[in-house]
């Protein structure tokens, strides 16, 4: 070998240990974009994407790099799944980084939240593998800290489904009686004034007039004629049947000493053309419906009969069976039941709740804003009422709030076991379940809870802890809780959030907070003072997640909570 060909030959082989043989100079954090930096907490995982962009003649030709995300706290780290990357002459399936230009790289990082991330700081963690060596590159910071809003959303946030009591202060009833005439005739004979109906119907109204806890509304009476015959002689003839009907009623009340009846109203239809129809419909005469084309092709009253008439073997059937139905005078009576008032119920419960209907137990725990209260009501219920899911269920209820959800949903589960369509357990169950973390069956129940009110609350909740916020939004509607408001600040829609804050009937301590980041977001310090202060009156511990808070990286917290 010439002295020309031994110089080339060792040039070849010193380019060759430039691009391979020596090892990997450490990354540095220009290399890097974290976005969003600093991370968020997205559902109850922070995410991120960093980018590496790795400058030419940098990365070995046979080097493997297998790069870590750490978040790094104080007390712990937690590691994100490693990527693998490498050079152009490794034999592998991972994305290659090209020597002479360098080159673009993407890793995706995810962590499951926990409070003392907030403050932390995102590293990556190099391992190389080059020809036979392995070695470790120094870890280069990426990132500072977790902004941690939306982990204000929890569960134990949302308002359970209360299986609404059906008690109602004033019960309508209506009592009817017919009194039937001849063909022609306005007079009321004596055997219609003792007929089974009309005798109910008057002892209904001397019972409602005798109790104190029934008032007679109103007394209504409906007099009409059959459509036969000419419609001014069934006019005159319907109004004489409503003003013999009318003069027989006052004098009977008079008669029975019945004064307090609301009001005695009278009307009168000259023919009823829709009482005739359905009559007709729900007969057995064989051409009904020639008889109902004929009803729909004629509006005139007059030419309706007529036509009807000239049916001659039909109208017969029609005088024997349908027509003497419609010659009469309908007498109603609306009658008031009077419950129990609010203090007559709470003085029921005191004494003997055993004489309180289901309805009005499950009312009477309406009447207090006091959960133990409830809960010792919901209790009674369930034992004095153990067949009606609702008991349980808002038995349930009071115990979810006050934070037994063992108990909570054991009650929940006895709930849907006696009604198992009923979509109130069904809900709370599926709101046990996000407690859990089991979101999949936390979907399945929510998915069967259609139509109740507190739905939204939960789906909206269920969206911002699974990370979809825009959803969340969405199914919250007009929902008034500190996880709807939560949702609306991920989305920026900061004064929709404030507006769901001031109208919360029951602040408390997050919801505060919660009006103290939206101060921080909209640069309103007064804000941000006075709900930061109110928030740490309520509860000590915001002071320090605040400290650790970076929606408040930019105030003097000493100042304000101090």
């Amino acid at each position: 070998m010439t002295l020309k060909s031994l110089f080339v030959t060792a040039a070849v082989s010193a380019l060759m240990l430039t691009g391979c043989s020596k090892k990997m100079n450490p990354f540095v954090a220009d290399n890097f974009t974290v976005n969003p930096n600093p991370l968020e907490v997205v559902g109850e995982k922070v995410p991120a994407t960093v980018t590496a962009r790795v400058p030419a003649k940098f990365f070995k030709k046979n080097a493997t790099v297998t790069v870590t995300p750490y978040l790094v706290y104080a007390g712990g780290e937690a590691a994100s799944q490693a990527y693998t990357f490498q050079g152009e002459k490794v034999r592998g399936n991972a994305p290659v980084i090209n020597y002479e230009k360098g080159g673009t790289a993407t890793i995706p990082v995810s962590f499951n939240y926990i409070p003392e991330m907030m403050k932390s700081e995102l590293y990556l963690a190099f391992t190389v593998n080059q020809g036979s060596k392995q070695y470790v590159l120094p870890r280069v910071k990426v990132a500072d800290g977790v902004l941690a809003t939306a982990a204000l959303a929890t569960a134990q946030g949302v308002n359970p489904a209360l299986g609404a009591d059906a008690f109602q202060r004033i019960i309508n009833e209506k009592y009817a009686a017919d009194i039937l005439f001849l063909i022609n005739q306005a007079n009321i004979r004596p055997g219609q004034l003792t007929s089974a109906q009309m005798e109910d119907l008057n002892n209904e109204l001397a019972a409602a007039h005798a109790d104190d806890r029934r008032e007679i509304e109103e007394i209504n009476i409906e007099s009409y004629a059959s459509p036969d015959g000419t419609l001014e002689f069934n006019t005159k003839l319907a109004q004489h049947r409503e003003d013999n009907t009318k003069t027989y009623m006052n004098k009977k009340l008079k008669k029975d000493k019945i004064t307090d009846f609301g009001r005695l109203t009278a009307n009168f239809t000259a023919e009823d053309w829709e009482g005739f129809k359905k009559l007709v419909a729900a007969s057995n005469i064989q051409d009904k419906d020639l008889i109902l084309s004929v009803l729909s092709m004629y509006k005139d009253p007059e030419q309706r009969e007529r036509e009807i008439r000239n049916l001659t073997s039909i109208f017969d059937q029609l005088a024997e069976t349908i027509l003497p139905q419609l010659r009469y005078s309908r007498i109603t009576a609306s009658i008031n039941v009077i419950g129990k008032s609010d203090e007559e119920i709470e003085a029921a419960y005191a004494s003997d709740p055993s004489s309180l209907s289901i309805e009005e137990i499950l009312y009477c725990a309406t009447l207090t804003d006091d959960n133990a209260r409830k809960m010792a009501i919901y209790n009674t219920a369930a034992s004095l009422y153990p067949k009606d899911y609702r008991t349980f269920n808002d038995l349930g209820l009071t115990q979810f709030k006050a934070g037994d959800l063992k108990a909570a949903k054991k009650n929940f589960e006895q709930a849907a076991r006696l009604s198992p369509q009923a979509p109130e357990p069904q809900m709370n169950l599926g709101v046990i379940a996000m407690v859990d973390k089991d979101y999949r069956a936390a979907n399945q129940k929510l998915g069967q809870a259609g139509g109740v009110e507190e739905l939204g609350d939960a789906l909206g909740t269920y969206y911002l802890l699974t990370g979809d916020n825009a959803s969340a939004v969405k199914a919250f509607g007009n929902t008034k809780s500190n996880n709807a408001a939560v949702a609306q600040i991920l989305t920026k829609d900061y004064n929709r959030a404030k507006s769901t804050l001031g109208a919360i009937a029951n602040p408390d301590a997050t919801t505060y907070y919660l009006m103290a980041v939206l101060g921080a977001r909209t640069n309103n310090d007064n804000m941000v003072n006075t709900n930061l202060r109110q928030a740490a009156r309520l509860d000590k511990s915001v002071a320090a997640r605040a400290a650790q808070d970076l929606e408040f990286a930019n105030y003097n917290l000493t100042t304000i909570l101090n």
